[in-house]
């Protein structure tokens, strides 16, 4: 048995440091690219000089700064919205006993069978018609609300001890009152996961804020990007590089800082 279990570590261990190897290539190339001229984006040399042109040439090339205000403000309106909702709906679902509560809390649920590109032609003319057509409001309107983020807040309100519940009701405390003091703390390890989750994806996010908006003053960074690295502006691998690793850095830093947090809240959170 043991002498079977060695070539199978073996095997795992190499498969799983290729894996690693091929998801870090990208990486490594658009590093490469960015921190060199454009004479050595398809060529290595050891001896290659270091630059910093590219950074400073992406950055005046386009409007980052503004594309980054536009992506910070947009998350942060969807995490808090959905941090909210999500909360109020999960406690609802979770705690209170009214007429239906199975039946609604499985339509909700249903949203998880829908891919969110399904809808695009829908959202978009729900959006035009309230005005909003190019608008960072426009972007965030249908994140507002998460079937997911409802079903998995609502199954850690579960686990909570009814004798919490019981005891916060004695002193006095109301319905929001035992949400805020006692659910939400004992929850806290699956709010921090699910909100690094959320914050990855509607910062990498692309279709929805392609198709509904139209200026420099709205777009994200994924399509700022994007439009910055069109042919018809001729393409430089350096500078595109350069302009991708200005775009990814918030998150490759932040994964860096809390990496072990990130780790330890999904344990603790109970995602598989």
């Amino acid at each position: 048995m043991t002498a079977n279990r060695v070539p199978t570590r073996a095997l795992e261990a190499v498969g799983a440091w290729l894996l690693g190897i091929l998801w870090i290539l990208p990486l490594i190339y658009a590093v490469w690219t960015a921190f060199h001229p454009p004479a050595y984006a398809t060529r290595f040399d050891i001896a290659a000089p270091l630059t910093l042109r590219n950074f400073a040439a992406a950055w005046h090339a386009a409007p980052f700064a503004r594309y980054l205000l536009n992506t910070l403000i947009l998350v942060t309106l969807v995490l808090g919205a959905q941090f909210v909702l999500c909360t109020l709906a999960a406690f609802a679902f979770a705690r209170m006993t009214f007429p239906g509560r199975d039946l609604v809390f499985a339509i909700v649920l249903l949203q998880l069978m829908v891919m969110p590109d399904v809808l695009l032609v829908g959202n978009y003319r729900t959006m035009a018609q309230l005005g909003l057509v190019d608008s960072i409001l426009a972007i965030a309107l249908p994140y507002l609300g998460s079937a997911f983020g409802i079903f998995l807040l609502r199954q850690t309100f579960m686990t909570v001890p009814q004798p919490l519940d019981d005891a916060a009701r004695l002193e006095g405390c109301g319905v929001l009152a035992r949400l805020w003091r006692v659910y939400v703390p004992l929850a806290r390890p699956t709010y921090i996961a699910y909100g690094l989750v959320l914050v990855s994806y509607h910062w990498n996010n692309f279709l929805w804020p392609l198709v509904i908006t139209n200026s420099v003053t709205t777009r994200p960074l994924t399509v700022g990007l994007s439009v910055f690295a069109s042919t018809d502006q001729g393409i430089d691998w350096s500078i595109i590089s350069a302009a991708t690793l200005l775009t990814s850095a918030p998150l490759l830093v932040a994964f860096l800082l809390f990496q072990r947090q990130f780790v330890q809240s999904f344990m603790r959170a109970g995602i598989r």
